[in-house]
């Protein structure tokens, strides 16, 4: 439906401007009779568009009324149809001059694509077969002053999509429905946990030390105090001293920030879910976390089959289990089982092409290895644990072993999904790995751990074994709905500014 075949005086050559100037004029005109909609409080709706279209045999012939946006109108004399939209699909109206009124179908006539309308009549099918309502009254709700896109091309510049979200919504059904499911599955993981019974809490955003992760933290100023904070950068410490006091199963979905780039997989701000659950390990978390997101599917697709991109990916089956030294050997051929010495693994960095700096140790070389030569080719659903203790400071050691600890990533389509860990809850232990932690911020490594002594003084009054897990929400989404960019899956995705651009 062309904007300009729905303007007052059907002019194809007007321009942006006197469109606007149109739309203005008719508001102007709307207030000076004692009509403006904005006046407009409330409108009862009956049913939702896809309502009527599910039980349209129920309904046939019975009276609706339903409210939502114009998205098309097409006018031929005495009688027109419009398409409505409204939160649950769209529906087409047949508005007659004889059924709604002359002064009625005249005020219609003026109303343009974009603008907000109640209707009430009677539900019937069209001679072509399209379920409809037959309008007997329809009212202006809210005056469009803006002009909408051109309905079949619709919204398809990436960076406008992601700045005008609201008009994204509207023009384009897919992503509406990505944030209805992301909406669902976020439930249903509440509803998962809360029947395991995990207590949902909610901890501090602004923090003294954003500890957790290894990442850089966003700082700012607190005025009140005269003291600079840091935005959270994950949820780990502050649980963790809940299960020290004696909440035994304890989640979290909230915001983290980190203050790094953007990309198809990354923003800085998204949503996190950590949980900590008393007297389990890192194998517990597994199981955990395979019959979630096994869950998830269900409840929300309705499948364990998905399909990303060119992949379909089976969430139905036991999710593969390898140790990072395993799937270096399995997917790069590299055997760093016989790895003795830094030397020795600085040489299969050199040889593969993987950058290193100077203050790496060997696990953190090892890790760097993975990260290059075997993240991507994890395409089906893949624990891979064991990991190397340079890169785990808040991890339980493995038994019997100095240089890996009980730890898991689990990956699937190539992206870390989440992380895992049985939890040190030695205070002594700790206390030598941020100690290790703040000699690598000393060399130059911004996002290393700092020492945390409330934490720590925390720690030393006693933590059960435990098991901990973090999942990133976006990235899940992202897989379930079959969206390429975490930007799809966020509402309103951080983006640069006009003015820097």
């Amino acid at each position: 439906m062309n904007e300009q075949a729905n303007t007052q005086d059907h002019q194809p050559t007007l321009d942006i401007h006197q469109l606007l100037k149109v739309r203005h004029e008719k508001l102007a005109a709307l207030q000076a009779e004692g009509k403006d909609p904005f006046h407009i409080t409330k409108y009862d709706q009956s049913h939702k568009s896809a309502q009527i279209k599910v039980r349209f045999d129920e309904l046939s012939g019975s009276s609706v009324s339903i409210a939502g946006r114009v998205m098309a109108k097409r006018v031929m004399g005495k009688a027109s149809f419009i398409n409505v939209q409204d939160a649950s699909g769209g529906i087409q109206c047949y508005v007659a001059r004889d059924s709604v009124g002359e002064d009625t179908y005249t005020a219609f006539k003026k109303y343009d694509v974009g603008d907000i309308i109640g209707v009430e009549g009677l539900v019937f099918r069209t001679q072509k077969g399209e379920m409809s309502i037959h309008a007997e009254k329809i009212v202006l709700l809210a005056k469009s002053l803006q002009i909408m896109p051109e309905k079949y091309h619709g919204l398809v510049n990436t960076d406008l999509r992601y700045r005008q979200r609201h008009i994204d919504l509207i023009m384009n059904d897919a992503v509406r429905d990505s944030f209805i499911k992301r909406s669902r599955i976020i439930s249903a993981m509440r509803r998962y946990l809360d029947g395991l019974g995990f207590i949902e809490v909610e901890t501090p955003v602004l923090v003294a030390n954003a500890g957790g992760a290894a990442a850089r933290p966003f700082e700012t100023h607190f005025n009140a105090l005269s003291e600079d904070v840091k935005l959270r950068i994950s949820l780990e410490l502050y649980l963790k001293r809940l299960i020290i006091g004696g909440m035994e199963k304890v989640y979290e979905i909230g915001r983290v920030f980190r203050n790094e780039g953007l990309g198809t997989r990354h923003n800085p701000e998204f949503t996190l879910m950590e949980l900590y659950q008393a007297y389990t390990d890192y194998a517990g978390m597994m199981e955990l976390a395979e019959n979630l997101i096994r869950h998830l599917a269900l409840d929300v697709l309705g499948t364990t089959m998905l399909p990303y991109g060119e992949e379909m990916i089976d969430l139905g089956k036991p999710f593969m289990r390898l140790t990072m030294v395993e799937a270096l050997l399995k997917y790069a051929d590299i055997d760093f089982s016989t790895v003795e010495t830094l030397e020795e693994a600085r040489k299969i960095a050199d040889k593969m092409g993987v950058h290193y700096e100077k203050r790496h140790k060997k696990g953190d070389i090892l890790m760097l290895l993975f990260e290059e030569c075997v993240e991507d080719k994890l395409i089906q659903p893949t624990f891979i644990t064991e990991h190397p203790i340079e890169t785990s400071p808040l991890a339980k050691k493995k038994p019997g072993c100095t240089d890996y600890v009980e730890r898991f990533e689990l990956f699937i389509i190539g992206r870390e999904m989440a992380n895992a860990f049985s939890e040190l809850n030695d205070p002594l232990d700790q206390r030598a790995r941020f100690i290790a932690q703040e000699e690598l911020r000393a060399s130059g490594d911004d996002e290393a751990n700092a020492m945390d002594e409330d934490f720590l003084t925390a720690l030393e009054l006693g933590m059960p074994p435990t098991g901990g897990i973090g999942i990133g929400v976006d990235r899940l989404v992202m897989l379930l709905t079959n969206s390429p960019a975490i930007r799809d899956v966020i509402l309103f995705p951080t983006m640069k500014s006009l003015e820097k651009q």
